[in-house]
């Protein structure tokens, strides 16, 4: 057996990891679009590195476009068997695969117009919305924590991972030469102490197993709860510097933690009186399907819905859904909040409002999770003075403020938690995905004196034997 990584090796975004069995069945754990990679994103993206009609299965952890969102590249490319996800995961990968279609087309079309100008050749995007609707048929869905024979070879159970609605750790019981092989894929793992979600599961013992890193040398400041950050920077912002907060926020997860921590303010009698935007269709479609999932919350906010029947709703809220709307939004200058994909600030119409508003003091961008250095957001966290928007220099003049302990990743202690329920000695070999590698050399190093001995960074596209 084998493994080859083609994706979110040494780095954050594309995840993709293969399973080589000795019958020559190919298991693909997920299928992530490579994000804010600047230049190299394009062909990162357009080579799998691997030749789709060969794949027998596809697994997927959560519904982030970094995990699903090549699927629809994928299935166009020769993929025809099923892809395995939670419930949750497929109600979110639908929406979440049509707007990233939508996002690049339009950013295509947007592009070709300073082609035309340039004269230079038009680009085409990824893939198209009937390429994703394409993937829909293919989901075969999966409980949480039941063992599931795919086939004779291959048995699949879910353990909740706490990431975002519907995310999970993939095991899986491979036999191989007569052996029992028992492997782990963490996915992205959540937090033991996240505000809306429950915690992650404890998972059966394995042989091998591929792990997300991302914070593997930070831990989060929860000392300072999270309402207490973002009311600061409303009340700077747009109460005090009559400007507006401008907030580069992941439509599934992040955008949902805002609107239950302004909910809370609002249940507190300190929510400021203003206008809160949320300018993304797929925030407001994203936001329905995770009120129609309360089982995946955690027993206080089950509790709160006892009494709050909607929280993640209060005085102010607008969610805007036209082009129109978006840009008319744009125009209208008074202080207010607007919460918009993407959380990178790397594509669709947060980046449009960054654009519009960075030029002046009184604005402030707030950055409220991981952005890999090359996007947007990543610049502006490391305190870029100027940064390209649209492929025109902009001066930052408006304020870039962040607040760290919102990420839905956990840090290294959380890591460290989700991995206790592992004996060390048992474990073979464990990989190191999903992380920047000087993040992922410091994690190793954690790792070992925590005991596990054989802990390996794979670089991208690399192929390595098991046993």
């Amino acid at each position: 057996m084998k493994i080859s990584f083609h994706g979110a090796a040494r780095t954050v975004t594309g995840s993709k990891h293969i399973i080589h069995l000795s019958s020559g069945k190919q298991i693909l754990l997920d299928c992530g679009l490579f994000q804010g990679m600047g230049k190299e994103t394009l062909s990162l993206n357009q080579d799998f590195g691997f030749e789709p009609s060969e794949l027998t299965y596809v697994i997927v952890s959560h519904a982030h476009i970094d995990h699903v969102g090549l699927l629809p590249k994928l299935v166009k490319e020769g993929y025809k068997g099923p892809i395995y996800c939670t419930d949750a995961t497929e109600d979110l990968a639908k929406i979440m695969l049509i707007d990233s279609a939508h996002i690049q087309e339009s950013d295509v079309a947007h592009i070709n117009l300073q082609r035309d100008a340039e004269g230079r050749e038009h680009v085409e995007p990824l893939y198209t919305e009937e390429d994703a609707m394409n993937v829909f048929p293919l989901f075969k869905v999966v409980p949480y924590n039941t063992p599931t024979i795919i086939d004779e070879e291959i048995e699949l159970l879910y353990t909740d991972c706490g990431h975002i609605l519907g995310s999970a750790a993939i095991n899986l019981k491979l036999k191989e030469a007569g052996e029992i092989i028992r492997l782990t894929f963490s996915g992205d793992i959540g937090r033991y102490r996240d505000i809306i979600l429950r915690s992650p599961d404890t998972f059966p013992q394995a042989d091998y197993i591929i792990m997300e890193s991302t914070y593997g040398d930070k831990l989060h400041d929860t000392a300072k709860p999270i309402v207490d950050d973002l009311l600061k920077y409303i009340t700077d912002t747009c109460l005090h510097k009559k400007g507006r907060l401008i907030i580069p926020a992941f439509s599934v997860g992040r955008t949902q933690e805002l609107l239950y921590a302004l909910n809370r303010l609002e249940q507190e009698n300190r929510l400021p009186d203003l206008k809160y935007f949320v300018d993304s269709p797929l925030s407001l479609k994203a936001t329905k399907i995770i009120k129609d999932h309360p089982e995946c919350f955690n027993k206080y906010v089950q509790h709160l819905l006892k009494t709050d029947h909607d929280v993640f709703d209060f005085k102010g809220l607008n969610f805007i859904e036209s082009v129109e709307e978006s840009i008319a939004l744009n125009d209208n200058r008074e202080p207010c909040v607007i919460i918009s994909a993407s959380g990178m600030a790397e594509a669709g119409r947060v980046k449009h409002h960054i654009e519009h508003g960075i030029d002046n003091p009184n604005n402030t961008i707030l950055i409220v999770g991981y952005c890999e250095p090359q996007s947007l957001g990543g610049r502006l966290s490391a305190g870029a003075d100027h940064v390209s928007i649209f492929g025109k220099q902009h001066e930052v003049m408006a304020q870039v403020g962040i607040i760290k302990s919102m990420s839905a990743h956990g840090d290294y202690e959380d890591m460290c938690q989700w991995l206790a329920c592992q004996d060390p000695k048992q474990i073979r070999k464990l990989f190191l995905v999903h992380g920047e590698y000087d993040v992922q050399q410091h994690f190793k190093s954690r790792l070992i004196k925590k005991g596990f001995v054989d802990v390996e960074i794979p670089e991208m596209h690399q192929t390595i034997g098991l046993g």
